[in-house]
């Protein structure tokens, strides 16, 4: 039982207050504290020199240097002065170190006086013990737990843990176990506070349970440290050892790693020149102390070196049919493309098999006068719009070579170090892009992709286009040299392929080093059959699907192409595929169907509203509207172009966004009008009281070029003479201002465009008659083709011809 203090044994039960900051003293605990304010010295001295007994309280704010009543709490503790020693801390302040034991709770009923110190009357505080099977289990538990947590390295005194630990009283316990938790001051005024010992006795054990808990994980860190610690300091002190047993046996300066490093030379076969840096490099590398900061880039530079496949080789069987069975098998179409590209390996294979007689003639490929091999003189570069498989070439490429891929994409980059590698100097320093997909092929001749090549930018860190002219030199990739590695690296056995959107963008150095191969948009047969060969069975396997569980028919294939995509590649395309894929999932998923047969209807269900009508041209026959074709990024366009006449001062209006050549164009179209108006029935001077107006609808795109000037003359012409443009008729071309038409570019992206749209005859520049064997049979099939060479066949061939009293007038 804690000891009581009857306080009817002391006058009107007045005893001196004793203010703390932080801190709470309990009952049946010792302590050593420290008291400075001068009113606190004074309440000890008073208490000291009669009976030794004060309360002890927390204040509220421990910031408050000179805490009045209402400052501290109610509840505190009635303490004994067992001693006290006086410091002179100069300045004449002093300083008191008293030793305290607590004795029982006290409440303050109410404070008598103020000066010198506070005074106040108290009463005794009870709590309620009951001692029964539950007190005793806690005891046993709060025990079990504060000996776990000395385990775990909480702090205590070992006087106070056996203490503790001998066998207290519940409350004594309690009170003791209390004083030692690691909590706040409010926490622990809760515990002072508790009447209820069961109560109070549960409080401690959640907060020695959580204190638990936090020293587990600080041991946890501490020993996962130190076994960190150790095995690097076991490990620094055996390769000592190692060092010194060597030394003893005569093979001093010759340790483990640089033996290892010595083998992975040798392995690595280099050229002899490479060879004899990477010794020079691991020579210096053995003069240096582990300790030194630089031995780390030296022991990175000869990885790179040793990893790098010096001589490492892919075989070169070319097989071209099963080359070409595999371009065929991979993408439908692209007759032309895969025709160059197994011309291309049929090259490859004949030059493979002349160096091979070569050197089974013992002429050496490379002699001492650094001629080289027969090698290839081109690098391909595939140009088409986005989604139209300019990629998935590449890899069936490789495959069909039964080489490594490597896919570097180039968009965005701007420092020229990513291509040719920073120097060794730089902190962090890694060799270039080009020399790491060589590392990652495992072989010196992968086949390297460089993706988006006409997306490089350029800025004050360099000009990664023009670090790319050796690299795709034939003349001169032999020899590559990265910054990093500062060693040659023979470029010329890898097959580079380069891909991109537009060739406008590429400089013209680097684009002559080029052959390019360009890829035009699928007609709607060709994404029919891609659609049904190739993206229906993929996207079926990626929702979880099998041919029984769904049936996509041929018309919801066609219906997708023709109402919910309008591009030149197949990507939308197999987006509204996996579309329709996740709904029947999902059905089925959900247990309301086993099979679905996905036709037209479904289709428009799943989908929404269709997003294109069955054509985009134009609906009638209209004065002043023609149909131009247009080439961009994405494929072929149509393009509408729209006259208005209104009265004014013969001035020329262009809206739309267009570009300079563009407006050209127009100016050219209406000069030539102007100097030819008898032969259109006008009046000499029919411009100068009226302004003439050309728009191109969807004015927030951008629009240039000069194939657009036959169908501006026609628009003019027609609204000049009230003749409406049929509506069937589409054209391109450029003109001059004595009418004449001229070829133009991007032929067949902007006939399947025609095509896609639904228009029936196609005016082209005579010139460009040589195009039409590009364009796909079915296409040829459906356009009726007109080739002009001046304007006067194009307004002969677009304008709608009238009949009886108009035409007689006319």
């Amino acid at each position: 039982m804690p000891t009581l203090i009857s306080l009817k044994d002391h006058k009107d039960q007045q005893f001196p207050v004793i203010p703390i900051r932080n801190g709470v003293v309990f009952p049946d605990t010792e302590s050593v504290l420290v008291f400075g304010r001068n009113r606190s010295i004074a309440a000890i001295d008073s208490a000291f020199k009669n009976n030794s007994l004060a309360v002890v309280v927390m204040q509220k704010d421990p910031n408050i240097n000179d805490p009045s009543a209402d400052d501290l709490y109610t509840v505190g503790t009635m303490v004994k002065i067992e001693k006290i020693l006086k410091n002179n801390i100069g300045q004449g302040q002093v300083e008191i170190n008293a030793l305290i034991r607590g004795m029982s709770r006290i409440r303050i009923g109410s404070y008598v006086s103020y000066d010198p110190f506070l005074m106040a009357q108290v009463t005794q505080y009870p709590q309620t013990i009951v001692e029964d099977d539950e007190t005793r289990a806690l005891v046993n538990h709060i025990t079990t737990q504060l000996k776990r947590a000395v385990s775990f390295g909480k702090s205590m005194d070992f006087v106070s843990f056996m203490k503790i630990t001998g066998g207290l009283s519940p409350a004594e316990l309690t009170n003791q176990v209390a004083s030692v938790l690691d909590v706040d001051p409010l926490e622990r005024q809760k515990l002072l506070e508790e009447t209820d010992l069961k109560k109070q006795m549960k409080l401690v054990v959640d907060h020695l349970s959580g204190e638990i808990r936090v020293l587990e994980i600080e041991k946890n860190i501490d020993s996962k440290t130190q076994e960190k610690f150790d095995k690097h300091f076991r490990k620094t002190v055996l390769e000592e050892r190692l060092k010194t047993i060597e030394k003893e046996l005569g093979k001093e300066g010759e340790n483990r790693e640089i033996r290892e490093y010595y083998t992975k030379i040798k392995k690595a076969k280099m050229p002899e020149e490479i060879e004899k840096k990477a010794k020079k490099e691991l020579k210096r590398l053995s003069q240096m102390s582990s300790y030194n900061p630089e031995a780390s880039y030296v022991r990175s530079y000869l990885d790179w070196l040793t990893d790098l496949p010096w001589s490492v080789v892919s075989a070169n069987n070319v097989d071209i049919k099963r080359a070409e069975k595999i371009l065929s098998r991979d993408h439908y179409g692209l007759k032309k493309i895969k025709e160059r590209i197994v011309e291309y390996l049929a090259v490859m294979k004949l030059r493979d098999e002349r160096n091979k007689q070569h050197q089974a003639q013992g002429e050496s490929p490379r002699p001492k006068n650094k001629k080289r091999e027969i090698r290839s003189s081109t690098i391909l570069c595939l140009v088409g719009p986005p989604g139209v498989g300019k990629t998935s070439v590449g890899k069936s490429i490789a495959r069909a070579l039964k080489r490594e891929f490597v896919k570097m994409s180039l968009g965005g980059i701007r420092d020229e170090a990513e291509i040719r590698g920073h120097r060794r100097t730089y902190v962090g320093s890694l060799p270039g892009r080009i020399i790491q997909g060589i590392k990652n092929a495992g072989t010196r001749n992968p086949v390297f992709m460089l993706d988006e090549i006409d997306k490089i930018g350029n800025d004050f860190r360099g000009d990664p286009s023009s670090a790319l002219l050796e690299t795709l030199d034939p003349e001169q990739n032999f020899a590559f040299e990265d910054h990093y590695l500062e060693v040659p690296f023979d470029l010329s056995d890898v097959f580079f392929i380069t891909t991109c959107n537009v060739l406008d963008t590429i400089p013209p150095a680097l684009r002559d080093r080029l052959e390019v191969i360009r890829f035009a948009g699928y007609t709607e047969e060709e994404k029919f059959n891609i659609a049904e060969q190739y993206l229906v069975g993929k996207q079926r396997e990626i929702n979880g699907l099998d041919k029984k569980q769904i049936q996509l028919t041929d018309k919801a294939i066609h219906h997708i192409i023709q109402r919910y995509t309008r591009e030149a590649g197949v990507r939308n395309l197999e987006r509204q595929i996996a579309a329709v894929m996740r709904k029947v999932a999902r059905q089925i998923a959900e247990g309301k169907k086993k099979h679905v047969v996905v036709g037209v209807s479904e289709v428009r269900t799943f989908l929404g509203p269709e997003k294109f009508s069955s054509t985009i041209a134009e609906k009638k026959d209209d004065v002043g509207m023609v149909t131009a074709l247009a080439w961009t990024e994405a494929g072929g366009e149509i393009l509408f172009i729209e006259v208005a006449l209104m009265p004014g001062k013969g001035n020329l209006l262009l809206t739309g966004q267009l570009g300079d050549v563009m407006k050209e164009s127009c100016q050219a179209a209406m000069s030539y009008i102007r100097s030819k108006w008898k032969q259109f029935g006008l009046k000499k001077d029919f411009y100068n009281d009226l302004d003439v107006h050309i728009h191109v609808p969807e004015g927030a795109v951008p629009k240039d070029g000069p194939s657009a000037g036959l169908a501006i003359t026609t628009a003019i012409v027609s609204a000049l003479t009230k003749v409406p443009v049929r509506k069937t008729v589409a054209m391109t071309g450029e003109i001059t201002l004595r009418g004449r038409a001229l070829e133009i570019g991007g032929v067949k992206e902007k006939v399947i465009a025609a095509h896609r749209a639904g228009l029936k005859t196609l005016v082209l520049p005579k010139d460009n008659t040589k195009d039409l064997y590009e364009i796909p049979a079915k296409v040829l099939k459906d356009l009726d083709f007109k080739f002009v060479s001046d304007v006067g066949d194009v307004l002969e061939i677009a304008l709608k011809k009238q009949t009886g009293k108009k035409a007689k007038k006319k």
